[in-house]
């Protein structure tokens, strides 16, 4: 194949990345749309770049050095910096070859030799829709003659090696080596003014919304910040706000080449950049290019004698995705993530599952799933009781939809169902506080588990896809059952009712918290304290505790045989299984099928037990049980007392007593849902991961895990056809690394608002971290940040600082003294564990993990709902 070093933008468009990088693809698919003007260029291949890489064999071991450092150590400024010069050295080092300058002067003779040009690099990892590397490469202006021209090309095929291209790349996961340089030379405009387009708003993601910053001359005053832009914000084609400011300086170019800075007269400093009509015509053309390339786009532009040129539009890359719908009608999500205490994003599979066996629909937006709640918004019935529900778990979330709500027309109004039925969100029917009501529940729970193990095992092939949709449909209606849910919600009403209650009349904020303690049926408070046991059995035989100390986190099963080969190691080895057979289906993020178990990662427990043995004396499990059940029943007689001594006082005592039974009935049973659900999905996994172990063996497909990148659906069709398509998984691979840059909101509206939310609090003292308060008691301790649990090295006192916990993490509840998360509510998991345990506990504190570092001393006020960082 003949290579082509340069190609004239017009001969190109958006799907040539690999030929002219994403900056050239992007210009020459924006030369494409009609009314849309882009300065006359050209662009230099990546068949140029790979030729002169060629030239310098030395580069191959620089780059094998690059490949090695960044792998193995990331946190090396000073090296990658050293590094990156030496290569951007050599490739300038390099002499153009003949006819590849020949191709170069001869593309500028047709332009005109002695016109100024801008000389821009152009990676193929550039302007993506995953990651827009906006700055990462140079770019050099008003360049003039061929010898010039030729210099700057080189210096831009070396760009490709600075030190912030280099980190961006390795914070991506892009290989050094799949990225190619091709470079765009374009006639230089002399512009009256210069600035940035944004089609969406690049702080809420507000899709509707488009915002421009103009000043005066180029738009390198601007880019490089040396001085502040005109904001104009537009919006269904009028300007809804600007701001104008004072513009002292400005870039101009030099006759002979280069750029300088040059002072504005004083009368012209507070004039605008661009006339209102001008604004409002760049945002149309801003649409017109938006349209073409299928998503939001931050584009550069200039302005030419009253005539736009647009010389640059990529993807915003930091909005978040809005749900697809199939109508224009407005609509408002809630994320599931935030009250599944988990916003990580999760795989097609996990996905598509969860959205199988879940009680309402449910939509998708970059690995996050979401629940359109604008119905329930829109009748004031239904409306007060979701806020009411919402308000009491997550009071951000309530915030939030109350602010869109305060927008009159955002929300339709729907007439309240008429008179017949009881409320949306009403109280549900009245349950008897009996424990045998709990102990029914969990005995249905485990025979329907037991049915499904048993049945499930002999479905292989299409077989099993039509078994699991009727296990689906199973599912459903265990998580549905009646019983079950007044059980639930008996506790939740009881915890609010008695916080409510005993603070009204006892003056004493939520104080349930100690009335919770070591709740009985509460599987997941059991999971953590019977990890303690697990640990009481290891350690008496130092040779057991010298061998898991050495275990590596990502080994398998393996080392669970070898134990047996020590003194003592059989003990352990049985006493780990049990614990396995348990809750070996649990695991970080276990609303994702996809993730690996505790029964196929055991290793990830390692550190938790070693942290129990070196923390923890023997019996401390039941100890600690226990003393959370007498501090309890010591809160009850107290309240109980108080409460007679008040007007009413019997009364008032009769009924707190009647709440208080209730709740030690039904809270701990809150937790074990979940455990059925994660039960159940386990048995799935197994099943569907032999289809996969049959799919490799038969060469459908090169990794079991590949069957993670599809849906349900999809899965059930390749095990039909024995086909796949290889390069959908990989492109799903692809996004779904992108997926973990984005944060996902609590609520998001259809125009692509990211809603926040705030707590509107004043009694909190200055410099604190607000949050929710969900298990009572102060608390001063080192804060551990602890973002992966295998990470977790805690000793007793510590406290917990992370993004959010599920079920998983409540091992390492039981050896920390208080816990800060950046997500939860007050009936989300870690909220209802740390109560459990007595952990004074503050949640959904925005950026806690950034805010607060590792080691600092801290003070969790768990009672209102702060935390202080000490000196």
């Amino acid at each position: 194949m003949i290579e082509q070093y340069v190609w004239d933008l017009p001969e190109v468009d958006e799907t040539q990345v690999a030929v002219v990088g994403g900056k050239g693809a992007h210009l020459g698919g924006l030369s494409r749309i009609e009314g849309i003007r882009v300065p006359a260029g050209f662009c230099v291949t990546t068949d140029a770049f790979r030729r002169i890489m060629a030239e310098a064999p030395s580069i191959v071991d620089q780059l094998d050095q690059l490949d090695q450092l960044t792998r193995l150590n990331p946190d090396d400024r000073e090296a990658i910096r050293t590094l990156s010069a030496e290569i951007r050295r050599t490739i300038e080092g390099i002499a153009i070859p003949g006819d590849l300058a020949a191709a170069i002067t001869g593309a500028l003779a047709r332009l005109g030799e002695q016109a100024a040009y801008a000389v821009r690099s152009s990676a193929t990892a550039e302007d993506l829709p995953t990651a827009s590397f906006a700055g990462q490469q140079d770019t050099y202006l008003n360049v003039v003659g061929p010898a010039a021209i030729l210099q700057h090309v080189s210096r831009c095929w070396a760009s490709l090696f600075t030190e912030r291209a280099v980190t961006y790349r390795q914070r991506n996961g892009i290989d050094h080596r799949t990225v190619r340089m091709a470079v765009v030379v374009q006639q230089m405009v002399f512009p009256h003014a210069a600035g940035i387009l944004f089609t969406a708003d690049p702080v809420t993601g507000n899709r509707k919304v488009a915002t421009v910053d103009a000043g005066f001359g180029l738009g390198e005053a601007l880019v490089s910040g040396l001085v502040n832009p005109d904001v104009f914000t537009v919006r269904d084609g009028a300007i809804v706000a600007k701001a104008i400011a004072a513009k002292q300086r400005a870039v101009h170019a030099l006759p002979a080449g280069g750029t300088q800075e040059v002072a504005i007269d004083s009368q012209r400093q507070e004039q605008p950049a661009l006339t209102d009509a001008q604004v409002v015509r760049l945002v149309q053309l801003g649409r017109r290019i938006e349209a073409h390339f299928g998503s939001p786009q931050d584009i550069e532009w200039c302005l030419v004698d009253d005539d736009f040129q647009i010389v640059q539009s990529r993807p915003i890359t930091t909005l978040f995705p809005v749900p697809e719908t199939d109508d224009q009608e407005n609509h408002v999500y809630v994320s599931v993530g935030h009250q599944q205490m988990m916003t990580d994003p999760m795989k097609p599979l996990g996905l598509s599952m969860w959205q199988l066996t879940a009680m309402v629909p449910m939509h998708e937006a970059a690995g996050r799933l979401f629940v359109d709640v604008t119905r329930r918004l829109a009748s004031s019935a239904s409306r007060a009781a979701l806020l009411d529900v919402i308000g009491r778990g997550d009071p951000l979330v309530r915030d939030a939809l109350e602010t869109v709500l305060d927008r009159d027309d955002f929300v339709p109004s729907l007439p309240d169902a008429g008179p017949g039925g009881p409320p949306a969100g009403g109280a549900p029917a009245p349950i008897e506080t009996d424990p045998a009501v709990v102990t029914e529940l969990i005995q249905r729970s485990q025979a329907s588990i037991a049915a499904l193990e048993r049945d499930i095992r002999t479905k292989t092939g299409p077989a099993l896809f039509d078994f699991l949709l009727e296990a689906f449909a199973e599912h459903k209606q265990v998580l549905s059952d009646p019983l079950s849910m007044q059980a639930i919600m008996a506790g939740m009403e009881a915890t609010w009712w008695l916080n409510d209650k005993l603070e009204e009349w006892l003056g004493e904020k939520n104080a349930a918290d100690t009335l919770t303690l070591s709740a009985p049926d509460n599987i997941t408070s059991e999971m953590g304290l019977e990890l303690l046991d697990v640990a009481d059995v290891i350690r008496p035989h130092p040779e057991v505790v010298a061998f898991l100390q050495g275990v590596e986190y990502a080994e398998d099963t393996a080392f669970l045989d070898e134990l047996a080969k020590l003194a003592g190691g059989t003990e352990a080895r049985d006493a780990i299984e049990a614990y396995l057979d348990r809750y070996g289906m649990r695991c970080v993020g276990e609303i994702d099928i996809t993730r690996p178990r505790w029964r196929e990662r055991p290793t990830t427990l390692v550190p938790v037990i070693l942290d129990n043995v070196r923390n923890f004396e023997p019996g401390a499990a039941e100890r600690r049980f226990e003393q959370g059940r007498q501090r309890a029943q010591k809160k009850e007689q107290d309240v109980l007392s108080r409460l007679r001594a008040l007007p009413d006082g019997d009364r008032k005592a009769d009924e707190a007593k009647r709440m208080i039974d209730r709740v030690r009935t039904f809270i701990g049973y809150r937790e074990y849902p979940k455990y059925g659900i994660v039960s159940r999905y386990f048995l799935y996994k197994q099943a569907l991961m032999k289809e996969a172990e049959r799919l490799v063996q038969a060469s459908v497909l090169p990794a079991k895990e590949d069957i993670f990148f599809l849906t349900f659906q999809e899965l059930h069709d390749v095990v039909r056809s024995n086909q796949v398509d290889e390069r959908l998984i990989e492109q799903r691979k692809e996004a779904f690394r992108s997926y973990h840059a984005l944060t996902p909101p609590r609520v998001l509206t259809s125009d692509g608002e990211a809603v926040t939310g705030a707590y509107r609090r004043d009694d909190v003292p200055a410099g604190a971290l607000v949050g929710l308060a969900v298990s009572a008691g102060t608390i001063e301790g080192r804060a551990r940040v602890v973002l992966d649990m295998a990470d977790a090295d805690l000793e007793a006192g510590d406290i917990l600082v992370t993004p959010f916990t599920d079920p998983s993490w409540s091992p390492l509840f039981v050896g920390i003294a208080g816990l800060v998360t950046e997500v939860g509510g007050l009936m989300t998991h870690g909220a209802v564990i740390a109560r459990e345990y007595g952990l004074p506990a503050v949640v959904g504190v925005e950026q806690a993990t950034r805010l607060i570092r590792d080691g600092q001393r801290i003070r969790v006020h768990g009672t209102d709902g702060y935390v202080e960082i000490l000196p």
